[in-house]
């Protein structure tokens, strides 16, 4: 397996230089949880060619491969952070404290524990009652969408750690610069 090389790049500011690739990899994570959204939004554009014993699980089943992918990009944010700070100085690790915060504030789970029913009570009782008064397929649908939000409220939160840093980090004309 390759291992990942981090932020880092040889021009310029280091720390310039993490904050502008990890931002970028924060807006693909929440492209991702997008994608999920939006092929849902699609299905109806799908139900007169299939029946719903078949959309309803597809939907669920598109859910769930958004969460998954968002979680694993989520948490090889962390690695290739992690890979970059061991390279700076210790000043310039601490002006990345927010957001090693959020990756210590969300530790690395296994999806086991995300799409397991019984650690997961609340979102179950959720998906069975929204299940019960639309349509039973509805039920895992429901329970992936639950698994869906936790994905995008974990980018939501790092990217505003992102922002926070990149506020102090790099000049307003640099940053003008950078988003055209």
């Amino acid at each position: 397996m390759a291992q990942d090389k981090g932020y880092l790049d040889q021009s310029g500011n280091q720390v310039v230089a993490i904050v502008k690739n990890l931002d970028r990899d924060v807006e693909r994570g929440e492209d991702t949880v997008m994608l999920g959204y939006g092929l849902v939004l699609l299905a109806p554009a799908f139900a007169p060619l299939l029946p719903p014993s078949i959309l309803l699980p597809l939907m669920a089943i598109t859910f769930a491969v958004s969460a998954i992918t968002a979680r694993l990009h989520f948490y090889k944010m962390a690695r290739k952070l992690s890979v970059s700070l061991d390279e700076l100085e210790s000043r310039d690790k601490h002006t990345f404290k927010p957001i090693t915060d959020v990756f210590d504030e969300h530790p690395q789970q296994t999806l086991a524990v995300a799409f397991n029913p019984l650690k997961n009570l609340q979102r179950t009782g959720k998906s069975i009652l929204g299940g019960l008064m639309i349509n039973p397929f509805w039920g895992p649908i429901f329970y992936m969408l639950g698994v869906q939000f936790v994905e995008d409220k974990q980018l939501v939160v790092l990217n505003k750690a992102v922002i926070e840093v990149e506020d102090k980090v790099m000049p307003i004309v640099l940053r003008d610069d950078w988003t055209e």
